[in-house]
């Protein structure tokens, strides 16, 4: 069942993002222009996330805006309405052990490899939120806080930031102490909190420099991606 997206609030609804990127691609290169996005990657557990989607030429969305623009719930109501609305969508992962193992710049080159080809279709061009292309399609258009200019972008962020969410939801019922439910795997007071109590879970990043804190000693930090021992 579709849910309802609340009214938008009065603070965003003059923030929704456009469609002039996508259209120049469409002129420029082919029908198929992607827009690009990633989560995860300031996180200390859970994988890294990426989103793909291909949006329609002849069809709008009402109340897309930029993920981080977006309460959860709201988020949440988005995402079954993009999910029918785009052409083409896929959401790629590098999991956390794969974050450790190959250090963050290739892991989100994973994650979005694996998120393009998701996708089943020949792709003629790539929008990526931020000044990284770290999709490395030869026609790759970087735009900076693209998930607020750009379609593509912006209902790629929500579906990323959803599913990695989803995912930190689940994992927080078999690691109940480290509040995931709330804060996703990201840094935050009570996440220290439970580090100091628990220490590191299966599923945090252990090569992440809060490894180093006085109050994981005893617990082994990882080494820095390319000097792990590959058997």
């Amino acid at each position: 069942m579709v849910q309802t997206v609340p009214k938008l609030r009065s603070a965003i609804k003059a923030k929704s993002p456009g469609i002039a990127e996508e259209r120049a691609l469409w002129r420029s290169a082919g029908p198929v222009v992607v827009g690009v996005d990633e989560v995860g990657r300031g996180a200390w557990a859970g994988p890294l996330t990426v989103g793909a989607v291909v949006v329609p030429k002849d069809r709008r969305i009402y109340k897309l805006r930029d993920s981080k623009m977006l309460t959860e719930p709201e988020r949440e109501a988005m995402y079954d309405r993009i999910v029918n609305w785009c052409e083409q969508w896929h959401v790629g992962h590098a999991s956390y052990a794969e974050c450790d193992l190959l250090g963050m710049s290739a892991a989100q080159k994973l994650a979005a490899r694996r998120a393009i080809q998701g996708l089943g279709v020949e792709v003629d061009a790539v929008l990526v939120d931020g000044n990284w292309d770290f999709v490395g399609h030869p026609r790759t258009r970087k735009i900076i806080r693209g998930d607020s200019k750009s379609i593509s972008i912006a209902a790629a962020s929500i579906l990323a930031k959803v599913t990695r969410d989803r995912i930190m939801r689940a994992e927080s019922e078999h690691f109940p102490g480290y509040e995931f439910e709330n804060n996703k795997g990201y840094p935050c007071p009570k996440h220290k909190v439970a580090l100091n109590a628990y220490g590191p879970s299966s599923i945090h990043r252990r090569s992440w420099a809060f490894m180093d804190h006085p109050m994981l000693s005893g617990v082994r930090r990882l080494p820095p991606a390319g000097q792990i021992e590959l058997l």
